[in-house]
């Protein structure tokens, strides 16, 4: 088993099937979102056709909650089912379409991975008022970030690899940041929870997408539209 990684798609998936088709994936193969796939974005049937599509793809994808997409609870009949350890949300009719649940603690070739998604939206005000897509559950509530400490706590606060969407405040590469017409508002309060588990825990590897960057910060690497192989069998 093979598993690959890379950051946001925004419901374009070219990147990934040419990725398949020139490497001669199957869906033994993994591929990790890190955030913001575009799966459950419209909450229509323009969803339940990409997911058509993608139920062909030669991979199964292992999506992390980014904030431009709804919780899989809110967007289609999806079940809890172990998978690698850990569970994941899925959908009877896609089963190569995995959602990550934060704080779950996967087995990926023998390492230890967790996923910590979510993030705030730049400008949700301006979203809401311009009729833009915003999902009320964009950020972990205090349900997931209990869950996510409470697993940190039972593994001693070690884990070789955390999967997140954003980054601790101070990884933040705020030199990519665009400047906009209008006034920014932005809710901080997941890179601010994630700086105080980066404080504490030891770790490996950290992937983070959101940003639209290929950069790394703290020990972070911050994805795009690069794919990479991690988790290499011994």
């Amino acid at each position: 088993m093979h598993f690959y990684i890379t950051g946001d798609t925004h419901g374009n998936f070219n990147r990934i099937e040419e990725f398949c088709s020139e490497n001669d994936t199957t869906k033994e193969d993994v591929m990790i979102i890190l955030g913001d796939a575009g799966i459950n974005y419209w909450l229509d049937n323009t969803d339940r056709q990409l997911k058509n599509d993608l139920s062909s793809l030669d991979i199964t994808l292992f999506c992390v909650h980014g904030n431009h997409e709804a919780r899989p609870w809110e967007a289609g009949d999806y079940e809890e089912v172990m998978w690698n350890d850990g569970l994941v949300y899925m959908e009877e009719a896609y089963p190569n379409i995995l959602f990550a649940k934060d704080g779950e603690i996967y087995d990926f070739n023998g390492k230890s991975v967790m996923p910590i998604g979510g993030a705030g939206t730049i400008n949700k005000d301006y979203r809401i008022s311009h009729g833009l897509q915003w999902f009320a559950l964009e950020q972990p509530d205090d349900t997931i970030k209990e869950f996510v400490e409470q697993q940190l706590e039972k593994s001693d606060w070690k884990i070789d690899i955390i999967l997140s969407h954003t980054v601790p405040i101070k990884a933040e590469p705020t030199w990519a940041f665009k400047p906009r017409k209008e006034p920014i508002t932005v809710d901080k309060g997941t890179e601010e929870w994630l700086q105080k588990i980066y404080d504490r825990l030891a770790f490996t590897e950290w992937y983070a997408g959101h940003y639209h960057v290929e950069t790394e910060s703290m020990g972070i690497r911050i994805m795009f539209e690069n794919i990479d192989e991690i988790c290499m069998e011994k």
